[in-house]
């Protein structure tokens, strides 16, 4: 037996749902893209200013460099995850476990 057909009402809170989740999305990605730019690109424009702050013996623009871009990067991984898995349930898109 063939599943029935959606309605045209279906259809449109289908099309305004995908449509409110790719917004949802496309801005997420737009704000850790932001981070991301920050972290790898600005932020080490400046390691002349940072590297007058000294943490645990090594100037704050060498750590930058050597680990906390990194650090910042898979930090970012899970929040995104867990943010886009947010966005996906609330508009009715999540995948099963």
């Amino acid at each position: 037996m063939a599943p029935p057909t959606p309605t045209a009402t279906q259809q449109a809170d289908e099309q305004t749902r995908a449509e409110g989740h790719w917004k949802a999305t496309t801005r997420l990605m737009w704000i850790h893209l932001g981070i991301w730019l920050f972290f790898g690109y600005i932020i080490h424009l400046f390691v002349n200013q940072l590297n007058q702050i000294v943490i645990i013996g090594f100037p704050l623009g060498f750590y930058m460099a050597a680990q906390g871009s990194l650090i910042v990067f898979v930090v970012m991984l899970f929040v995104f995850a867990k943010q886009q898995d947010t966005i996906d349930r609330e508009y009715g898109f999540a995948e099963d476990e």
